[in-house]
């Protein structure tokens, strides 16, 4: 009985692994073409787009040269990167902030803030996007500094929400204790309790850092192409008649992945602790 039961755990321990190595594949199929793709003649591409570049094929760098000085890339990379960390950094202390009052202050205001941004999540982007632009005109907000406080409001739902979870889990006695010591309510938070919030502050972090360097719709609709982002400027190698550079653009989009895939590599391990953590007693 112990064999019978031993060989059914080996069994489904292999269809596990071989589901997930096809799972593993279907996701980096399209990253691998890509990233093949980018370095054939824009002519090879449509034909045989899933080969390997061959003599005949092979571009060089040409792709790379090209989409660059068609875009302006680095021009674009700066405003991707300035928006991006500018946004993250706003997300991750002031919802912090307002997840740690919310937690640790019970009344009746504070149970309403809680669940608006809670609300705020299951609220669909298109159903705001017209207004939103219409207010972010009016407030001077259409711009690169602007933005940032656009996407903190977008951002404030997830973000307090894991940030509660977890804070409910830092024990009261703590905070008290350095209260007794003589810190006034901010050094509280900043020397005690912002440095428990590590696991969950990077998985923020990551989470935000993700979707807003990837966002095309609301930089679209609020900067337009004064101010191009990444994602902005790519489609800008798509001309008329629906002519599309794709070598350009196969790098571009490699050249784009690239500053993402490195941050999520060095910070993944701290998702699930952070999600998992927030989520026990949230």
């Amino acid at each position: 009985m112990e064999t019978i039961v031993k060989r059914h755990s080996k069994f489904l321990s292999v269809i596990t692994f071989l589901a997930l190595s096809m799972i593993c594949v279907l996701f980096l199929l399209p990253i691998l073409a890509v990233l093949m793709n980018s370095f054939k003649g824009r002519l090879y591409i449509s034909d045989a787009p899933f080969s390997i570049p061959s003599a005949k094929t092979f571009a060089g760098f040409s792709n790379y040269q090209n989409g660059i000085q068609k875009i302006d890339f680095f021009s674009a990379l700066g405003y991707s990167f300035f928006i991006t960390l500018g946004s993250v950094v706003v997300i991750v202390f002031f919802t912090a902030m307002t997840a740690w009052y919310i937690t640790r202050v019970k009344t009746k205001i504070s149970s309403i803030i809680y669940l608006s941004f809670v609300f705020s999540m299951i609220v669909p982007f298109q159903m705001v996007m017209f207004t939103m632009s219409k207010i972010a005109n009016i407030l001077h907000l259409d711009n690169p500094v602007g933005i940032i406080f656009i996407y903190l409001g977008f951002g404030a739902g997830l973000s307090t929400f894991l940030y509660s979870g977890f804070i409910k889990s830092i024990p009261l006695e703590i905070e008290e204790a350095a209260m007794i010591d003589g810190c006034n309510p901010l050094q509280i938070f900043f020397k005690i309790v912002f440095p428990i919030l590590k696991p969950i502050v990077i998985t923020v972090g990551i989470l935000n850092t993700m979707w807003i360097w990837n966002d095309y719709l609301l930089p679209v609709i609020l900067i337009g192409s004064t101010f191009r982002t990444i994602p902005i400027a790519i489609q800008y190698l798509q001309g008329g008649y629906g002519s599309i550079d794709m070598g350009a653009m196969m790098a571009m989009l490699v050249l784009a992945i690239i500053p993402i895939v490195i941050f999520y590599s060095f910070c993944q391990r701290y998702i699930i602790e952070g999600v998992v953590s927030g989520a026990v007693k949230g």
